[in-house]
């Protein structure tokens, strides 16, 4: 009996996977990362996201700014009206529309973002600091691409795909 040849896995198959799992890994150490640093200063991870946008894009309507976290707008409003509880966001009449109300950083809002901004930054430095110049440009841009990439495919209209069919019609099962 003769052994079948064995198939060899689609080369972009394979980078794929092994991006897949590249990516996996360091979101997942991000997500714990940001977290921890993040949440000791009462804050949690999404509001910090929103304290960001706010301070890089300015005032905000809060539809703007779900778009921006890409959330719903009531989670939004929960996010804005924390911020606001704690002094880190102020809501003012809209410029451009009376009726409309804008989110703003406080003093304090900002004052909080800079530091967590500043240590997160300090973190990345130190996975840096043992990679030539040449290498952490390289990886800065090949994240970048990827993330433009992702944007543009994931986000900006071209689905994803439907969960509906891995679900099933079992009101209990979860999409994963």
């Amino acid at each position: 009996m003769s052994a079948k040849p064995a198939i060899q896995p689609n080369p972009l198959q394979r980078d794929a996977e092994a991006l897949h799992a590249a990516v996996s890994d360091l979101v997942r150490v991000y997500q714990f990362r940001d977290r921890d640093k993040i949440c000791c200063y009462d804050i949690s991870v999404t509001q910090c996201y929103a304290l960001e946008a706010l301070v890089e894009r300015g005032p905000s309507r809060s539809q703007a700014l779900a778009e921006v976290l890409m959330l719903d707008k009531s989670t939004t409003t929960r996010v804005a009206d924390a911020l606001v509880r704690k002094g880190y966001v102020e809501r003012l009449p809209d410029p451009d529309d009376a009726r409309a109300v804008s989110l703003r950083v406080t003093p304090e809002g900002r004052q909080l973002y800079e530091k967590i901004n500043s240590e997160l930054i300090e973190q990345q430095a130190d996975l840096l600091r043992d990679l030539d110049p040449q290498m952490r440009a390289a990886a800065t841009e090949i994240i970048q691409r990827l993330a433009r990439a992702a944007q543009a495919r994931f986000v900006s209209g071209v689905s994803v795909g439907s969960c509906a069919p891995a679900c099933g019609n079992d009101a209990a099962a979860k999409c994963g």
